[in-house]
């Protein structure tokens, strides 16, 4: 029978590496090119190049699947159908089995007069392809002035970048020797630094130790460009306040795609209604989501759709072969968090907060190693591992790290 996978990201092509073993696979995506995400915060702060975190699509979708180079328009699962957009016009197909892996939509409109100002002003954003260029030329010309970095009161993806690119800005302005003419501040919609207690606790004195400032729930509510003004909205009062700024960089407000938050698939607050331990869709049992678009109550990162894919794959074979599912999803996710001068805190967690590290020392603590993984190692395990379906996360190795105790 054929197996539709829809979308060619991260964890649309992982899934697809795997499921061509087991029957026909068609893999939908319209994109030419495949980024890995992550690294765009190095390429916001010079580090990296964007051109360093691409990829021809063709290299990515399995040599064994079907790519269809269509855009979904819509999921009928009562009749296992799902209707495309391609060059050939409208067409529809049907499938044996679903996965959905069509990640979520940056919002950049949901904030009034940011997606006008994007890319000049000094208003940037390391979120989306080729957006982070821009950060680089803001950050490196700088000589002084007021820097803004916010996280919005709303889903994100990798919700550690909007702080990162503060401490790497941080570290940049010292070594230009203008740091003492600049004042840093990271402006958070949510109550917190980050939302789990243990590693927020070491970021917010980080920041203090930095001469970074944390303004809580304060959420940027518009942007007037050419004032190099933003306008943020106090979460807990309702209560507006302008700040100046030289550079304004903007985590956006993140939300399902349309697509599917307005099929049968989705659930309330539009994301793809799975069972968070198993990945199967809770009404219709031969669909599964994977990454940014499922329900599950973890954060959004590449490292969660390793995690994921070797419990989907699992599910899956056992599914077809009329077994009961016993792949079981932790919510493992991981924000690797660059805090300048070649460290990064390494945090990993899972649903509640609970922390999944993988290592047997204290990853809050920030480290040359958990930056040489981010920097040198994370990207070919990407490009050779996650993608092709190998690299199922490190819960493995935590077991051996930790001799089975995690």
């Amino acid at each position: 029978g054929i197996n539709a996978e829809y979308g060619g990201g991260s964890g649309g092509c992982a899934a697809a590496s795997n499921l061509v073993k087991h029957g026909t696979v068609a893999v939908v995506d319209p994109a030419d090119t495949h980024y890995y995400q992550p690294m765009w915060t190095l390429v916001g702060a010079g580090i990296k190049t964007t051109k360093q975190s691409s990829r021809d699509q063709s290299q990515c979708v399995p040599k064994r699947a079907t790519w269809l180079k269509s855009r979904v328009e819509g999921f009928e699962p009562e009749k296992n159908s799902v209707s495309l957009f391609g060059t050939s016009g409208e067409e529809k197909i049907t499938y044996d089995y679903l996965v959905v892996a069509l990640g979520l939509d940056l919002r950049f409109d949901k904030v009034k007069g940011l997606t006008e100002s994007l890319g000049k002003h000094g208003v940037c954003s390391n979120y989306g392809p080729g957006n982070a260029d821009y950060t680089w030329k803001v950050l490196s010309a700088l000589q002084g002035g007021e820097l803004l970095f916010t996280f919005p009161n709303a889903p994100i993806k990798c919700a550690g970048a909007p702080q990162k690119i503060m401490y790497l800005a941080d570290a940049q302005l010292r070594k230009a020797g203008v740091r003492e003419n600049c004042s840093l501040a990271y402006h958070t919609g949510i109550p917190a630094i980050f939302g789990v207690p243990k590693y927020a606790a070491v970021l917010s004195e980080l920041a203090a130790e930095k001469g970074c400032s944390v303004v809580t729930k304060s959420n940027l509510v518009e942007v007037v460009g050419d004032r190099r003004e933003a306008v943020f909205e106090d979460v807990g009062t309702g209560e507006l306040s302008t700040r100046k700024f030289d550079m304004l960089h903007v985590g956006p407000p993140c939300a399902p795609s349309p697509v599917y938050a307005s099929s049968p698939l989705a659930d309330s607050a539009g994301w793809i209604d799975v069972n968070k331990h198993t990945l199967q869709h809770n009404k219709y049992g031969n669909v599964f989501a994977i990454g940014d678009c499922n329900s599950c109550p973890t954060g959004k990162t590449a490292a969660k759709v390793a995690a994921e894919s070797g419990v989907l794959y699992d599910n899956l074979k056992w599914l077809m072969k009329g077994q009961s599912l016993s792949g079981n999803y932790d919510g493992y996710t991981s924000c690797p968090l660059t805090v300048g001068n070649d460290k990064l805190v390494l945090a990993e967690f899972g649903y509640d907060g609970a922390i999944l590290e993988t290592f047997p020392f204290n990853q809050a603590k920030p480290r040359w190693l958990s930056y040489f993984m981010k920097k040198e190692v994370m990207p070919p395990l990407y490009w050779h591992g996650l993608i092709r379906g190998t690299w199922r996360g490190p819960g493995l190795f935590r077991k051996l790290a930790h001799l089975g105790t995690v």
